[in-house]
């Protein structure tokens, strides 16, 4: 199994919610996150004074799927959360060793 995090833009988030739908991945983990790439923020002007704001808002995507299917979402991902700008994002791709369902404590396979 692999865990997929993708850091992607507010506005991105349904858009990646829908394209993974189309691939039957159904669980997922949103999380609202801040930070910075390579852009280190901007500059915005409040009542007048000039700020600089060096975390951006981001969202956090994370999927856990079977290895067959990791590369299949990473390119749906990548493909429904970019806009070709700087601050798109980020996707991470980490191999799961176990995991267990709490409910029943059960160990779950691919």
């Amino acid at each position: 199994m692999k865990l997929i995090k993708a850091i992607v833009r507010p506005n991105k988030v349904d858009e990646v919610k829908d394209a993974l739908g189309k691939l039957n991945v159904s669980g997922m983990t949103v999380t609202e996150v801040r930070g910075h790439g390579k852009q280190k923020g901007h500059t915005a002007i409040y009542r007048g004074q000039e700020y600089a704001v060096s975390l951006l808002p981001k969202m956090e995507i994370e999927i856990v799927v079977a290895d067959a299917l990791a590369d299949e979402v990473v390119k749906a991902v990548i493909q429904a959360a970019r806009t070709g700008e700087i601050g798109d994002g980020r996707v991470f791709v980490l191999p799961v060793g176990q995991s267990f369902r709490i409910r029943t404590g059960e160990l779950e396979h691919e």
